[in-house]
């Protein structure tokens, strides 16, 4: 993946990291606030169902109590038997003696004149008939639930089902809805009637609305449902203190995914990885000066000048990056990539000018890699050039230790490659020192070139080049009077802008043909 691209990743992750423990912290304090409240709801809920297990519980005591009673039916003994029970009984508020479903007396009335029950509405797991009704003894327009076995009715009122204090401030209300008819027979507070259609409609059991939340509890052996609920106000106020919790701990984890992410985001945006991923891109190109004979003017070769192109279209210059290169590691992979370049540009041209060569520059660390020589052998062999043709340029540094230098030198030039000195004379040199370089070729710094008007290195350095008997380019000739005065003095090389400066490939190819064509 390219830097760029890695960046960019890096940027939306940053953000990512940033965002999403913010956000989870606020979406976290408002669950844990909504999963308070709706456990709230279901708690209340769950105690109305304990309230009607009771009251169901008490009225079957009540009718198994008075399934005991052996007396004649309807008689005084029996009327205080009925009224004793629902008066101790703390839910019940009736008890009916029937024969085939028709009252025949109740403990409020010793004749009854309430007219027959239907069939039960539902008919409970253990035997018990169960009726939602209006109908008493007394005349009520009422909802009443009536549980029956035997010849005895107990009459309980629903509201006693729904008559649960909830605990906390949270202001709860309940209803109870009966499955058969979907009606409300015991509500603490009015129940929507939209609410009811929703709820039956969408078989959710949990419901906002209208600023409420509503929960239910299905009771499908008393054949009614439990509808608990309660204004989101509160909910909003828990909200905020869940908030007050969470949000700092948020901004805690975003600040340390931040930093973390910040570090890998400045480690993969330093001058190293974008190098290497400069290297890995191929986007390196190289430019070709030629290497002109000072006496005929004829092209003999050229060297290959390595630049970096920059999206705003400059370039930047070998003096920035390769000492870039030397300092992080990567200059051998530098290298290799420049020889693949210059294969790949030139080496059609050269296996039709075999009389022509390319120098290329090396580095110190090129010399002890090991990976240079099969590479080279390689490309040689695939394009079909002689090792001649592939000068290698070292500066003076890649002298500096002759234990090390000499024997990669040595195996060089055993395979055939032209070593040069580049920018001689601004280094460590001295005459016993380069009796010991196993060179062919000096090249003139172009700061000895530029000061031949008004300094006297110049003549010393071409001697010293003459009596190793090493052949010489001088770099940077710009003007007819510095030919003709390197010329003059023996130099059989040059290079500078009083030819050409370095060119594309193409551009280098043109000219060189025209060259040769006319000299």
């Amino acid at each position: 993946m390219r830097t760029r691209h890695l960046v960019s990743l890096v940027t939306g992750i940053l953000i990512f990291s940033v965002l999403v423990p913010i956000c989870l912290s606020v979406w976290l304090a408002h669950r844990q606030a909504e999963h308070e409240f709706i456990d709230a709801l279901d708690s209340y809920s769950s105690r109305v169902l304990v309230r009607t297990e009771r009251v169901v519980q008490q009225a079957k005591d009540a009718l198994k109590q008075l399934e005991s009673f052996e007396g004649v039916p309807c008689s005084p003994l029996q009327m205080r038997e009925m009224r004793r029970v629902a008066f101790s009984a703390r839910y019940i508020q009736e008890v009916m003696y029937l024969d085939n479903l028709k009252p025949l007396c109740s403990s409020l009335e010793q004749a009854s004149n309430a007219s027959s029950f239907p069939p039960p509405m539902r008919i409970t797991a253990d035997g018990y008939n169960a009726w939602l009704t209006q109908q008493n003894d007394l005349g009520f327009n009422r909802y009443m639930a009536a549980l029956g076995h035997g010849h005895y009715l107990v009459m309980v009122d629903p509201a006693s089902l729904v008559d649960v204090i909830p605990f906390g401030a949270l202001p709860v209300d309940a209803a109870l809805i009966g499955l058969a008819s979907n009606s409300v027979f015991a509500s603490s507070s009015t129940l929507d009637p939209h609410v009811r259609e929703l709820l039956e409609n969408r078989g959710v059991t949990h419901l906002q609305y209208k600023g409420a939340m509503y929960v239910t509890k299905p009771v499908p052996d008393l054949g009614f449902t439990i509808v608990a609920w309660a204004t989101l106000k509160p909910l909003d106020e828990s909200w905020h203190q869940q908030l007050l919790f969470w949000l700092p701990f948020g901004i805690l984890v975003s600040l340390i995914a931040a930093l973390f992410v910040l570090r890998i985001l400045r480690r993969i945006q330093s001058p190293r990885n974008r190098l290497l991923d400069a290297i890995n891109s191929r986007e390196f190109v190289v430019n070709y000066q030629p290497i002109i004979a000072l006496g005929s003017g004829k092209l003999v070769g050229a060297e290959a000048l390595t630049r970096w192109p920059q999206p705003d279209g400059s370039h930047l210059s070998p003096d920035i990056f390769v000492p870039l290169a030397e300092q992080t590691g990567l200059i051998s992979q530098l290298t290799q990539l420049v020889f693949e370049k210059v294969f790949e540009d030139m080496g059609s041209w050269l296996q039709q000018h075999p009389d022509q060569h390319i120098s290329v520059n090396l580095a110190p660390a090129d010399l002890t890699s090991g990976k240079l020589p099969p590479l080279l052998s390689r490309l040689l062999n695939q394009w079909r050039v002689h090792p001649q043709q592939i000068a290698l340029e070292l500066t003076e540094r890649g002298f500096a230790d002759p234990k090390i230098s000499s024997p990669a030198i040595a195996a060089f030039r055993r395979s055939g490659h032209a070593i040069y000195i580049d920018d001689f004379g601004t280094g460590y040199s001295s005459l016993s020192y380069l009796q010991d370089l196993d060179v062919d070729t000096l090249k003139i710094d172009k700061s000895f070139v530029d000061a031949l008007e008004y300094k006297n290195v110049t003549p010393h350095i071409i001697e010293m080049a003459k009596s190793l008997d090493l052949a010489m380019v001088a770099e940077g000739i710009e003007t007819q009077g510095q030919l003709t005065w390197l010329r003059s003095h023996g130099v059989q090389y040059g290079q500078g802008w009083y030819y050409s400066k370095a060119l594309p490939k193409l551009e280098f190819i043109l000219w060189a043909e025209h060259n040769l064509a006319h000299t």
